[in-house]
């Protein structure tokens, strides 16, 4: 039975927080060249994002942490090993998937490159979001 009731609150909102910040520096200083490529446009680094793509990423980040966290909450998950465990499997069994999937479309030039690029953070977020809930 899934627990809505014991979730971190505090935990959820670091998750989601820290979700959006590695996004952030995935999606424009450590593979910014990459994804651009990817999506077949020029990388311009000082390109100012729509405003959709700074708010889509953060409610999507704060869901995921919220799913996260009551699935860990129903599992009984409460070491930093057994989080890692979960965010490798959300992320290799979910996120990264749902995303290749979403990259294998005409409007993606490159899609194998926006899989490896965008599935590569939703693994990594998905680590990152069940680790700090566990530890908050």
């Amino acid at each position: 039975m899934l627990n809505f009731t014991d979730i971190s609150w505090t935990g959820i909102i670091a998750a989601a927080v820290a979700s959006f910040i590695l996004g952030g520096l995935w999606f424009s200083v450590l593979f910014g060249r990459a994804y651009s490529a990817a999506l077949g446009r020029a990388h311009d680094p000082s390109a100012r994002p729509a405003p959709l793509m700074m708010v889509g990423p953060a409610v999507w980040g704060l869901l995921t942490a919220i799913a996260t966290s009551v699935l860990m909450t129903s599992l009984e998950v409460r070491t930093v090993g057994g989080a890692v465990a979960v965010g490798v499997f959300v992320g290799l069994g979910y996120l990264a998937p749902t995303t290749v999937n979403t990259g294998i479309n005409p409007n993606i030039p490159r899609p194998g490159l926006y899989g490896l690029v965008s599935g590569a953070y939703h693994l990594l977020a998905g680590v990152v979001i069940a680790v700090i809930i566990v530890l908050l």
